[in-house]
């Protein structure tokens, strides 16, 4: 399974590492670099279900919980 956030479906990303110097010189040795998403394993108690979880959630998706609560974030998300 790949490591991406169960709430907002964040992953990794594929980017360019390119400096100053390449950019001065038009020579780009650098290649190419995986970004990945900053997740975290987290324990979410869900008072609805009298439950706690443990998900891997990014830390915009902790936001997201925090804001709308975690029931309803785990739901449309189709966690629970």
């Amino acid at each position: 399974m790949a490591r991406a956030c169960e709430i907002t479906g964040k992953s990794t990303q594929v980017g360019g590492r390119y400096s100053n110097r390449t950019r001065a010189t038009q020579f780009n040795p650098t290649g190419k670099v995986r970004r990945k998403a900053n997740l975290q394993k987290r324990r979410i108690y869900v008072p609805e279900l009298k439950k706690t979880i443990v998900i891997d959630v990014s830390v915009k998706g902790l936001k997201t919980i925090k804001k709308n609560g975690a029931f309803a974030a785990l739901k449309k998300a189709g966690v629970i």
